[in-house]
Order: C-alpha cells, then structure tokens, then sequence
C-alpha cells in the first residue's frame, strides 16, 4: 500500500500526541508527518517513532500536498482551517464540534456507520468522546432489537478539558491533602475530591451542550432520528476514561444474558460482566486501551423492555484520536481518497 502524506493540526495538545501514537502503533501508511500548532507553540519538536520532527505554526499553506489532515484545536480553528486544507486536496478528520451537525459532513464512527464516510466532500467530522462509546456499545443491541429511548448519566474524566485540568486536578489534590485551601482556574469549581453536573456551556433548555451533543451526534450517527434520548454529564476526578451509566428501552424485550452474547461479538467492544468476583469496567483499566468496555449489563425492573449497563472508555483514545485514525483507515482501505 502506497504510504499518505499526513497533517496534524493541534499536535502539541493531548489528542494531537495520542494522534502519533495511534498512527504508528496501528502502523498507518505513512510517507510523511507534519506537526501544526498555534504561534505560541510553534518550533517545539516532538518525537515521531525515532524521527524528531520541529511543530510548525498552522497557515494557509500548511496542506498542500497533503492527503488526510487530523484536527484537535478546537472549533474555531477547524472553522478557519479545515476548508482550506479541503481546497487543497486533504481529506479532513476534525475532533472538534465545527461539523458535527452540518448535514453536508459525515458523522462517523467506524464500528457503526463507516460507510457514511464516502459520503465526505473533503472533511468528516469526529464525534463527542461520550457520544462514541455509547454507540459502539449500543448499536450492536439496536441492529437486533431497535432502542426506543436512551437515558445516560456520564462520569467524565478530567482529560476531556486537556492538559491544564489534569494539571489543575493534580495541583488540587497535594494542597488539600496538606489542608490547604484551592482555587479553581480551569474549571467553575473544584475537582479535588468533588464533581459537579456541568460540561461545556447551559443551554436554554436547561441541558448542556456536552449534553445535548450527545442526542443529537447519536441520532445523526445510528440514523435514527426519532430516538428518544436524555443525557446528564458530570465531571469526576478521574485523569483518564469515561464511565456512562446507560439505561435503554429496546422495542422487544431482551435479556441481559442475550444482550451479553451479541455485545461478546461486536467490534471494539469487551464485556466485562461477572459482579460475584467484582468484575465490572472501571476508568483506571481502560486508559491507554482501545476498546470499549461494558459491564452492569442487567434487566431494567422499571421497564419491561429495559436494560441498564455501564460503559467505560479511554476518552483520548477511542473517545478521540482512535476514532479518528480509524476513519482514515476506512478511507484507505475502501479507497474513498
């Protein structure tokens, strides 16, 4: 296979580093690399496999020549950015929410709906971390057994925010050990030793949009428009990987031990599900993994067509850069580039 002129815009941040990672570990075709930052980032260098290679500043003329162009650094610069790299010829795999709801741009999460992706005129837009592992653990159940109704509470890592919340979680943490008191910067309250039900910004309809993300990427991925979905998202102090606790109305009754079998053999998912020898997903087992782990599986007993479960994935990883990586797999391998 003929190796792919690669751009990385936002290489400097958590997702742009996962980024390398994956590419090499999942070895990616790969003729050459190119590292974007903003200004303030420019000319620090970072490793790919052995090769040091110099972060140059993101401009107009960042893409030409290149094939894929993988983005994490936020909306506005994927606003600004990821057409251009389009006109140039790359195909855009964007982290942030700039795209997500457009109709003209595929909402893509290779487990589910790869085939959208040849849809793409030049960008393809990379779902809310939480958004992901949702349906890569439901969309096997609802192939089987259509979901009317999804209520999901999440419990969301700090790494989600970036590098300055793990820091800030951190810092946190030693003062009020040593009794000192702490101030918040990154976040509206402390995280030490606490959570609050708020990610992103309110909505006038008393959601988050972290929240009402999640209905609307879900809908738009699984082609459902007329699932029912309510989501309640809620900062934890955890540095790495997101916990859902999901409740899910089927069409048909289903048991948990049925609901088990098909999970067994979806892609990218493990279940992890014997609670007599306490074993269940947890965040601290799932960071640096690429799957996405389901456990609590069991009947939901106010509802007879309900299951609840709890889901649990590394939020860089499959929640971002993973993700990513694989729909440029997908684009490569059908040969939609």
């Amino acid at each position: 296979m003929k190796g792919f002129n690669i751009a990385i815009v936002g290489a400097t941040g958590l997702v742009g580093q996962e980024f390398i990672k994956v590419l090499l570990e999942r070895r990616f075709p790969i003729a050459s690399i190119h590292l974007y930052a903003s200004d303030r980032s420019a000319g620090r260098r970072l490793f790919v496999g052995r090769e040091e290679i110099e972060v140059k500043e993101t401009t107009h003329q960042s893409f030409q020549h290149i094939d894929i162009a993988l983005f994490s650094a936020g909306a506005e610069v994927s606003k600004h950015f990821s057409p251009i790299a389009a006109r140039a010829g790359a195909v855009v795999v964007d982290n942030s929410a700039a795209f997500r709801m457009d109709p003209e741009v595929p909402l893509v999460v290779p487990e589910v709906n790869p085939d959208d992706a040849k849809q793409h005129k030049g960008i393809i837009a990379n779902p809310n971390c939480s958004t992901i592992q949702m349906v890569v653990a439901l969309y096997p159940l609802h192939k089987v057994n259509p979901i009317k109704r999804i209520i999901v509470d999440t419990y969301q890592s700090v790494s989600g925010t970036g590098s300055a919340a793990i820091e800030e979680l951190s810092t946190q943490t030693r003062l009020i050990l040593e009794g000192k008191s702490v101030v918040p910067h990154v976040y509206p309250h402390q995280i030490g030793f606490n959570l609050f039900p708020h990610i992103d910004v309110f909505l006038d309809n008393g959601y988050t949009k972290e929240e009402w993300k999640m209905v609307e990427e879900t809908k738009k991925i699984m082609h459902a428009k007329d699932l029912k979905i309510s989501a309640t998202c809620v900062r934890v102090p955890v540095y790495v990987g997101h916990s859902e606790a999901i409740h899910v109305e089927f069409t048909s009754p289903i048991t948990p031990e049925e609901a088990r079998l098909i999970l067994a053999g979806a892609p990218g998912v493990k279940v992890l599900d014997d609670p007599y020898v306490n074993l269940y997903p947890q965040p601290r087992l799932a960071a640096g993994t690429d799957d996405v782990f389901v456990g609590r599986i069991r009947q939901d007993v106010s509802h007879p067509n309900g299951l609840a479960m709890w889901v649990v994935a590394d939020n860089i990883r499959k929640g971002a850069a993973l993700n990513a990586v694989q729909i440029a797999e997908v684009l490569v391998n059908k040969h939609w580039i």
